[in-house]
């Protein structure tokens, strides 16, 4: 082989331009190994991932402090109480792996511009449209919950039985499932595997990309099992008033997110130069970081949403568990 040969092997794959925020237009070679190693991560996160710990020790002991009693169980007290509980709870529910996932996928956003604050207004904008998708959806499942809440799955308090799968559980594997084959398939996009979904729409608007992720987060919502959610939901919907329940479901989504984009923030301004020109020494860095975020994190809420809760409830024979899960 020649050495312009070797040279060729090595260089990035430019097989179109870039044509929205998580596909820059230039694919990385080997890009089955990104594939199969960031779903292997994704895989082994669900074998070592404690909810108890995640909800119970990080998130109930988060509530309780910024409460000053205990959360679980107690009496939120009227729509006053009901909005502060609502945000405190979603801080308390900001490290998942889903969450860790979008912002991840931001990453690449840090390194566009030169200087600190530019490159802060650069971090800030596509956060603001992230928002506009998430509240959308979270205040629109607020109301319908204010309306109809206490017939639907997540409202019901019974207990999980061996060989059934309840309403809610059912509710649960159907969202997040749905959710981590998106995010799969937007990893996939990235490394131009398969077509960018937003390649045209974003012709037209730019921040299409955002808002659909922003609607990802508020959909987390809509499935999500958390102690304190399901507290905050049950509340909601015997309220009786959609707007309650679309201000709280709002505050919730809003609290979910914001330590990851007060983090995503000070990064940029504090190491937005050198990941700039780190993604500028290879382009297919951001390629690389984007779709590892996304596939890692869809494998991971697919199976553990879909697969290890069927086993968790004895439908299927077995699913491989570190012993402190």
């Amino acid at each position: 082989m020649s050495s312009s040969d070797i040279r060729q092997a090595r260089e990035p794959v430019a097989d179109q331009a870039s044509t929205s925020t998580f596909v820059s237009g230039v694919f990385p070679r080997r890009r089955g190994l990104i594939v199969g190693l960031s779903a292997l991560v994704g895989f082994l996160l669900t074998v070592v991932w404690s909810a108890k710990f995640v909800d119970s020790t990080i998130g109930d002991s988060i509530a309780d402090t910024m409460l000053g009693h205990t959360a679980k169980g107690a009496e939120i007290g009227g729509i006053a109480g009901g909005i502060a509980f609502a945000f405190v709870t979603g801080l308390a529910g900001t490290f998942t792996a889903c969450n860790i996932a979008v912002f991840g996928a931001m990453t690449p956003i840090l390194g566009t511009t030169t200087t600190r604050w530019s490159r802060v207004r650069a971090t800030l904008r596509p956060l603001l449209w992230l928002s506009v998708g998430m509240t959308a959806v979270s205040a629109t499942y607020g109301a319908l919950v204010g309306l109809v809440g206490t017939s639907m799955p997540q409202f019901s308090t019974a207990k999980n039985v061996a060989g059934t799968l309840s309403g809610r559980s059912v509710q649960s594997m159907v969202v997040f499932g749905l959710i981590g084959l998106t995010m799969v398939y937007l990893g996939l996009a990235a490394l131009g595997i398969v077509r960018d979904p937003f390649a045209k729409l974003s012709q037209r608007f730019p921040n299409a990309p955002m808002v659909f992720m922003g609607a990802l987060v508020g959909g987390f919502l809509i499935g999500r099992p958390f102690g304190l959610f399901r507290q905050l939901f049950r509340d909601a919907a015997e309220s009786g008033n959609p707007l309650y329940g679309a201000a709280a479901f709002t505050l919730q989504s809003l609290g979910n997110i914001l330590i990851m984009a007060v983090l995503l923030l000070l990064t940029s301004a504090v190491l937005g130069g050198q990941l700039r020109h780190w993604f500028a020494a290879d382009p297919r860095r951001m390629a690389i970081v984007t779709a590892s975020a996304l596939i890692a994190a869809g494998v991971f809420t697919f199976l553990y949403w879909d697969v290890r809760l069927l086993a968790g409830r004895g439908i299927l024979p077995w699913y491989p568990l570190a012993p402190w899960t």
